[in-house]
């Protein structure tokens, strides 16, 4: 057990600190060091003590080709995701709204894709591999639906969402 003296003790932190220690971080009035081992202070933190203290990167969140590629490359899968909805938005605003929406929707129906099949999707992974899954998922498909239903002339009529629209309306 070391005894912090000096600098090290007026910032919390120990000589021992290594890199990536928030022992150079001064604490502010009324903060509360997380306690080590000994129980004496040692990391320093900003947040209220009852909150969470660091979150979790987020799984398959690493990057999608090596460090030394350029950085587009490192972040394909979010890229192409992007730039189909992009895409999308850009067909919506010159009037073709059903292709355009479409679009959309199977952008995100890929990046649902994407995620379950890639150990690593960069950051294209926000949160775990199953909520996003299910988020990007959900989400396309229910554009695709919608684009897909729109009047005048819808692709796809499905009888008991229309008897729901005009109930609620």
């Amino acid at each position: 057990m070391s005894e912090t003296t000096g600098p090290e003790a007026e910032r919390g932190g120990s000589p021992e600190a290594g890199e990536g220690s928030t022992a150079d971080v001064p604490l502010a009035e009324g903060a509360v060091s997380a306690p080590g081992p000994d129980g004496q202070p040692r990391k320093v933190s900003r947040r209220f003590p009852l909150f969470t203290r660091d979150t979790a990167r987020p799984e398959g969140g690493g990057r999608a080709a090596a460090g030394d590629a350029p950085a587009p490359a490192r972040q394909w899968p979010l890229l192409s995701v992007v730039s189909l909805v992009g895409l999308g938005l850009l067909l919506t605003a010159f009037d073709v709204f059903r292709v355009g929406t479409l679009l959309i929707g199977v952008a995100l129906i890929g990046g649902a894709v994407l995620r379950w099949a890639l150990p690593d999707v960069g950051m294209l992974a926000v949160r775990s591999r199953f909520t996003d899954m299910v988020t990007y998922g959900v989400l396309g498909v229910a554009i695709a639906l919608l684009a897909m239903m729109a009047q005048p002339e819808p692709w796809l009529v499905i009888p008991f969402l229309d008897d729901t629209l005009h109930y609620t309306i």
